[in-house]
């Protein structure tokens, strides 16, 4: 391709503007056989992930008209058979600490020194996608392959990457969103296939070469069908970079209510792909609300704080996530720890330790073979806890959990889970989501808010809470109903407190207002809007 922003060469545009990068680095990114790479990736793939998209739109209808999920019938077979997923990657064998991030330089740096097994940096939910945030990060990705990255910080302190790192795995963004920024035949790529192309057709020779492989985190699947298109995509493009099948290894997310019932068939369908599944809890209790949003009564959910992975629909939900894996040779891995250390307060030090600690706890003897954290103070925590229980193993794979039974009813149980709705978790999701997609639209998506680590399922749960507690006709703990004159009312009020604490100027200087307008739309909107960032990404660059 050219130079200029907007040349079309055989039916590719990319723009070449990039901040952040010097003209020489967005063409290095940007080159002629990355982008033929990643279109060929789209034109073979693209209609698919359109069917597969309606398809998720049709199961949605089918439950507003009083369907319900449980496993299919139809994958008995797969479900019953003796089958297991390729051993475990170069890399991938321990697991048992796994930090997360986004890409740019410095996180990428202090991540893969952190002392974690694996580092899952994020083009999704972590990330803004901007484009100079998604080239960027393509770049640092690259140098980080290399060995090379370095930052310099505007204090002049100097980062540059250890001897040994962290086993580097990349999230895509999830099949629902586009790349404006690239088009194909005259339509935006799809995003998913723009991340995983290009990390492939830049390091992957480069991976192996280190002893390691191309390794991926997927989200947001719904169904083993968006498992197999994935798995196709892997195929293709191993074929055509010239790698052996099975090269590529990717963890699912399992992240979605839908995917919960398919577990089993997501592993099947990527089995020589599969290095596991992920439990998540944000992302999990959204997709909960989302499937039923037209049912919000029958599964209603308290104050998100409340709800706790020991809740009986999560319990049943990350149990049978354990006994799936291990049974076919998978990892299993659990979910985030975002707890972020206070420098100036060791009591809430103190107590938030204490719960990280209780819940890498419950996890090790759950069976899960590591978890997640998203900060590097977390990591001794968390390697220390697994350390308690594996020894010198490396994994729980042979802890098969054959005492689990988990029905359709389990994994739905959501009104058996306790708690009220009050006005303080009104406010507060309010005000937690407000704040994150404020960072968001400045381009910033992994944003400190109260002592965590908060990405986009934060924000996420929050709106979709709202949204619930509408359509439920909630009344709250005082006795007020959640209506969306309070929910304004509140939004209001919140808006004016964050105005007073950072002042006038940095406040109009801010994307208050864009953010204001993103929650009121997806949460106070007639329908529910299927993902904020879609309407989000409207308001950026």
């Amino acid at each position: 391709m050219g130079s200029l922003d907007g040349v079309t060469v055989h039916g590719v545009s990319a723009v070449r503007t990039v901040p952040g990068l010097t003209a020489e680095q967005v063409d290095a990114v940007l080159s002629d056989n990355a982008l033929a790479f990643v279109a060929g990736l789209h034109r073979t793939f693209a209609g698919r992930r359109a069917e597969l998209l309606a398809a998720r739109a049709a199961r949605r209808a089918a439950i507003a008209a009083g369907a319900t999920l449980d496993f299919l019938p139809q994958t008995a077979d797969i479900r019953a058979g003796n089958w297991r997923v390729a051993s475990p990657a170069p890399g991938l064998v321990d697991r048992r600490a796994e930090i997360t991030g986004p890409t740019d330089a410095k996180m990428l740096i202090n991540a893969l020194n952190s002392g974690a097994r694996v580092f899952m940096a994020d083009l999704e939910d972590a990330n803004v996608p901007t484009w100079s945030n998604m080239v960027v990060g393509q770049h640092n990705l690259s140098e980080a392959v290399a060995g090379t990255l370095a930052f310099t910080s505007p204090d002049g302190r100097r980062y540059e990457l250890d001897e040994s790192t962290a086993t580097l795995v990349v999230r895509p963004r999830g099949w629902h969103l586009p790349e404006r920024h690239v088009t194909v035949d005259g339509e935006p790529i799809v995003a998913a296939l723009f991340d995983a192309g290009m990390y492939l057709v830049r390091n992957a020779h480069a991976l192996r070469a280190t002893g390691v492989a191309p390794y991926f985190y997927l989200p947001k699947l719904e169904s083993h069908l968006e498992a197999r298109l994935w798995n196709d995509v892997f195929t293709a493009a191993q074929a055509e970079l010239g790698l052996p099948v099975g090269t590529i290894r990717a963890t699912v997310l399992i992240e979605t209510l839908p995917a919960a019932f398919e577990m089993e068939e997501i592993l099947y369908e990527l089995r020589e792909h599969s290095a596991g599944l992920n439990a998540g809890r944000w992302d999990y209790m959204f997709s909960t609300i989302k499937t039923f949003a037209s049912r919000p009564t029958e599964f209603l959910l308290p104050d998100r704080n409340g709800v706790t992975m020991t809740v009986p629909f999560l319990r049943a939900y990350t149990e049978l996530l354990v006994s799936t894996c291990h049974r076919r040779g998978a990892h299993a891995i659990g979910g985030m720890a975002a707890f972020i250390p206070s420098r100036r307060d060791p009591e809430i030090n103190a107590a938030a330790l204490a719960k990280v600690r209780a819940d890498k706890e419950r996890e090790s003897a759950d069976g899960f073979d590591g978890s997640w954290v998203a900060h590097p103070d977390l990591v001794p925590v968390c390697t220390e806890v697994f350390d308690a229980v594996l020894g010198d193993e490396p994994n729980q794979l042979t802890r098969l959990r054959d005492d689990v039974k988990v029905g359709a009813g389990d994994l739905l149980a959501v009104r058996d889970t306790p708690g009220s709705v009050t006005a303080a978790g009104v406010r507060g999701n309010i005000s937690v989501g407000v704040r994150y997609l404020e960072s968001w639209l400045r381009g910033i998506g992994a944003v400190g808010i109260d002592n965590l680590m908060e990405d986009a399922a934060t924000a996420e749960i929050s709106r979709s809470q709202i949204f619930q507690w509408i359509a439920a006709g909630v009344v709250l703990d005082d006795g007020r109903p959640v209506t969306a004159d309070l929910v304004r009312t509140a939004l209001a009020e919140v808006l004016d407190q964050i105005r007073l604490s950072i002042g006038a100027a940095a406040f109009d200087n801010g994307r208050w207002k864009d953010a204001a307008a993103v929650f009121e739309e997806t949460a106070l909107g007639e329908t529910f809007v299927e993902f904020l960032t879609l309407p989000a990404y409207e308001r950026i660059d």
